[in-house]
Order: C-alpha cells, then sequence, then structure tokens
C-alpha cells in the first residue's frame, strides 16, 4: 500500500504544534495573563456570551501561573480578597462557563484547571505537567489526537471527550535536578 509524501511545509507545521515550550521563569505573566483576559472578553463579546465580574475574577486568578489550581484554591483566593464568603457552586459555574468556552481546561489528574493558550479553536486538550514546578503546558499535536481516534474508532467507541496528560520533568527541573531533559 502506497502512502503519500508529506511535505515540507506539513512537517514543519506538525513540530511546530509538536514542540510547545515550558515558560521562562523570568517571561512577562502580567502580560501573559493580561492579553488571554482580553482574548477571553473579545472572544465571549464575539459570541454573545457574558463574561461577568465573577467568571472573570475566576479567570483571572486561573491565570495567575501556568500552574493548574483547583476550585478550592480559586474559593480561598476570592474569599480573601473580597473579605467574604463565597459559595463553592459560585466558582464551579464560573469554571463550567470557562470550561465550556474554552478557555480554561481541566487537569483531570490534578482535578485543577489551568487556562487555555487557544481559546479560539476547538481542539483536543493533552498536557506536559512537571512534577518539580508544577507548570502545565498545553500540547496542540494532531497526530496524537488523530491516532487516539483511530484507535477508538477501530474499537467501536465514541469519545465525548479526550485529555491526555504526560506527567514528568520540563528541561529546566531536570537539568536541576541533576539530568538534562528528554531528547527533542
Amino acid at each position: 500500500m502506497a502512502t503519500s509524501p508529506v511535505s515540507p511545509s506539513r512537517r514543519r507545521q506538525a513540530r511546530a504544534t509538536a514542540a510547545p515550550h515550558f515558560p521562562d521563569p523570568h517571561h512577562d505573566h502580567g502580560r501573559c495573563a493580561s492579553d488571554a483576559l482580553d482574548r477571553a472578553a473579545s472572544l465571549c463579546e464575539s459570541r454573545r456570551e457574558r463574561l461577568t465580574a465573577i467568571r472573570r475574577r475566576v479567570l483571572e486568578i486561573v491565570w495567575r501561573g501556568h500552574e493548574p489550581v483547583g476550585a478550592y484554591a480559586i474559593l480561598e483566593a476570592m474569599q480573601r480578597e473580597l473579605g467574604k464568603v463565597v459559595a463553592p457552586p459560585t466558582v464551579y459555574r464560573a469554571l463550567d462557563f470557562l470550561q465550556a468556552q474554552g478557555l480554561v481546561h481541566r487537569v483531570e489528574s490534578l482535578n485543577a484547571y489551568v487556562g487555555c493558550h487557544d481559546p479560539e479553536t476547538p481542539h483536543s486538550v493533552q498536557f506536559m505537567i512537571c512534577r518539580s514546578c508544577k507548570t502545565a503546558v498545553e500540547l496542540h499535536d494532531r497526530a496524537i489526537a488523530d491516532a487516539i481516534a483511530a484507535a477508538a474508532g477501530a474499537a467501536g467507541f465514541t469519545p465525548a471527550e479526550s485529555v491526555v496528560e504526560l506527567s514528568g520533568l520540563c528541561g529546566r527541573c531536570a537539568r536541576s535536578h541533576g539530568g538534562s531533559p528528554a531528547p527533542g
């Protein structure tokens, strides 16, 4: 059975989407978070959805870092900042909305949430999670998504959603622990 050759531009695109990076600890995270919040507001407006003050506040807390944050940590942060009791369903409803809009993803293994870097484009969710610094990086590799879909189809299985999580050490943490990052 003959296969068609893969074009050089397609190989470059596959490499680009398959090689995300862990953020430099000195990057301008304020700008990173601000850009994400601006994109979220624009996206909700274009979809005629309401990014209420509570929803925006939850999203701001999620975007405080690149580490997944749990619902109760979000709840505690909101209560501390507002100086009053916030009911857990308030946070969960906001997270449900943000997930439905593609603005956050749930990291299943940690029962926590992380901001999405590409909320405009629906995509399967793949993460690399550093066990040391706790940073989670979203991976957009179409080949992984296609392989999972093909395997599910061959088994007669129809997935409702697909979340792939890789746990290990980012390059920076691997080097600081006396090892080297995985070959890339």
